[in-house]
This record gives C-alpha cells, sequence and structure tokens, in this order.
C-alpha cells in the first residue's frame, strides 16, 4: 500500500504524514509546480500547472490496493476503477455506490455555474473535520506495517 495525495488543495498533508510515518507506509504527494511542498518522509512529484494535471499523473500512478487522498471526484472515479482505494479530506470513503451521485452532482452544479447561477462552496474547515478524517485514515491503513 501506498498513500497518493492529490497534495495542491489538501488540507490534511500533515495527518496523513504523521500516520504513515507510525506505519511505515509510502506517500506519494503530487502538486502543481505553483506549489511548493517540503516535506522530508513523502516523495513530493511536481506536474505541469494545467487543469488536471495531478489528477492525470496520480490516475496513471495508482496501483490496486493503494489509498488516494483526493477532493476530486472524477479522479475518485478512475482510482476506484483501478481497485484502489479513494477517499476524501473529511473521511469519505469514495465507492461504487456514491460516485455516480457524487458525479452527477458536480455536473448539475457545473450546468447551473455555465448558466450564471451560484453555487455555494463548501463550509469553512472545523477542528472536528481533521479528527474525523484522522479516525477514518486509520482504519484503513494496515494495522501490521
Amino acid at each position: 500500500m501506498r498513500i497518493i495525495v492529490d497534495a495542491d488543495a489538501c488540507p490534511v498533508k500533515d495527518i496523513i504524514i504523521k500516520n504513515a510515518r507510525k506505519k511505515n507506509i509510502p506517500v506519494l504527494m503530487f502538486a502543481s509546480i505553483n506549489h511548493v511542498l517540503n516535506d522530508d518522509y513523502a516523495q513530493v512529484i511536481y506536474v505541469d500547472h494545467g487543469r488536471d494535471s495531478a489528477d492525470y499523473a496520480i490516475a496513471n500512478n495508482v496501483k490496486k490496493g493503494d489509498l488516494v487522498i483526493t477532493q476530486d471526484y472524477g479522479l475518485a472515479a478512475l482510482v476506484l476503477s483501478k481497485q484502489a482505494l479513494a477517499m476524501n479530506q473529511n473521511g469519505i470513503i469514495y465507492n461504487s455506490k456514491n460516485i455516480e451521485t457524487l458525479l452527477l452532482q458536480r455536473h448539475i452544479n457545473q450546468k447551473i455555474r455555465n448558466s450564471g447561477g451560484r453555487i455555494s462552496g463548501p463550509s469553512k474547515r472545523k477542528k472536528k473535520n481533521n479528527v474525523t478524517f484522522e479516525q477514518v485514515l486509520k482504519k484503513h491503513l494496515p494495522t501490521n506495517s
């Protein structure tokens, strides 16, 4: 198992590193060249700053059994198709039961925005989001690494 992180806007990088280090699990963080990530544990892989560059790089690198942390539903769908686990920064596990609904909602929201409508963004991140994420992350890490 490796943990692969869509790192550009990931608010839980420190939590991921802390838990991966304890279990000696490799971490690959994919970030655009517009971001600077400094970490002595994770392997940082920089990609072009183009739209979805990190997503494509992650999709091309993910392997069966990996854990991918991403907010992107499209990337999560690709990860699931490769028999890897995908979760978001709030601890929601993407799966075959919820991914289609999430993709459909993303499509509907985009249509609303394209026609001039407004969609409310995500609520402000709270400390409990980090606690929940870490609890779910720990449940999905191997116990004997």
